[in-house]
């Protein structure tokens, strides 16, 4: 090999090593980057859920660590001791229990060699930081059980989300197959009036809505928060309609063959395709049902035993503003069940956002 060649093959493998260091800098710097942002929004639940967890004395206690954690105390010789963070001769921080305050100079004892006897130390130990053990206090959860009526909470959000996600999704499959496969006049003026309610703040409905529902009696019941959503909502039908339209209509048509109606054609044929769309936006409107908080705090205000979770939490954060450990206990036991849900169907709810190119 000649000295040419072998310069050409030594520049050939800088050029290759280089590009892998360009690579491996870029997808580096991009992790970096997504485990930034993935940290900050996940910042908010970690500090709830170990708020959850914790004393609450520990709030206030001054040095307390941010996990949850319990002063820790030693038993010797019958009694009960706390346990300090105590600088040795060497500089080294030892956790030792403190069995005799003086002024000037006190009496420790060392929790892991019990047997080698007191320990004099020389310095104020109120100068000392307490030593903190990692403990979970799930008594909060309890606590917020029993004091919010979870159950009866569940149960009113349960019905409701439930009840309204079915009349919702039942409508907007109906009107979606209208708007997918009929052809009438005006089909696509009303399709787009119908899209333009996505843009018509509720705000503006409120008023005349409360005014209609308070003729009918409905005030103070479940009613207004569940019969509007069996008037199909344009989210839904759109999203229903976009999947509809990739169906091939030729299964409708080898159906008429056989004798099939329009509403045969729905339940044998357009319903069982369009389940990954169904489910999606099921799920879509159950959340949204689920975390509903204004119209079930406008519609319900005297009427505790049928307010939804949402409302129960925001009476409970109220009354126990003082003791953030139950508050965030109690919302993480209303977040339990949604995310419980949104894990198992995660594919389909994915899946929903894929076709839709749209979120509610």
């Amino acid at each position: 090999m000649s000295a040419v060649t072998a310069r050409r093959e030594r520049l050939r493998g800088g050029s290759v090593l280089q590009g892998h260091m360009r690579g491996f800098t870029a997808r580096a710097g991009i992790t970096l980057l997504a485990i930034t942002t993935v940290s900050i929004f996940l910042m908010p639940l970690v500090f709830m859920v170990a708020t959850a967890f914790k004393d609450q004395s520990q709030l206030t206690a001054p040095g307390a660590p941010l996990y949850p954690a319990q002063p820790e105390t030693f038993e010797y010789e019958g009694e009960q001791y706390p346990v300090f963070d105590v600088p040795d001769v060497d500089g080294t921080i030892r956790a030792w229990a403190l069995i005799e305050a003086h002024r000037e100079d006190s009496v420790f004892v060392d929790p892991a060699n019990p047997d080698a006897g007191p320990i004099t130390w020389v310095g104020r130990w109120r100068t000392l930081e307490q030593h903190w053990a990692f403990s979970l206090n799930t008594g909060n959860f309890a606590n917020a059980w029993d004091t919010v009526n979870f159950p009866r909470l569940f149960f009113n959000t349960f019905a409701i989300a439930g009840l309204s996600t079915l009349f919702a999704v039942v409508s907007a499959i109906c009107v979606a197959y209208g708007f997918s496969r009929f052809r009438f006049p005006g089909r696509n003026g009303l399709f787009v009036v119908m899209l333009a309610t996505i843009i018509l703040p509720f705000q503006v409905t409120l008023v005349p809505s409360y005014a209609v529902y308070l003729a009918f009696g409905w005030i103070g019941t479940w009613w207004p928060l569940i019969i509007p959503h069996a008037f199909a909502n344009a989210y839904n039908v759109f999203l229903l309609r976009q999947y509809f339209l990739t169906i091939p209509r030729e299964l409708d048509e080898a159906a008429m063959i056989d004798g099939a109606g329009p509403l045969r054609i729905l339940r044998s044929i357009i319903v069982p395709q369009a389940i990954p769309a169904i489910v999606a936006v099921s799920l879509f409107h159950f959340f949204f049902a689920w975390n509903e908080y204004f119209l079930p705090l406008v519609y319900l205000q005297s009427e505790p035993d049928l307010q939804p979770l949402s409302v129960g939490l925001a009476r409970f954060n109220a009354l126990y503003s003082q003791e953030p450990t139950l508050i965030q206990a109690a919302a993480i036991m209303a977040m339990a069940l949604p995310v419980v849900v949104f894990f198992l169907a995660q594919r389909a709810f994915m899946r929903g956002v894929v076709f839709g190119g749209v979120e509610k």
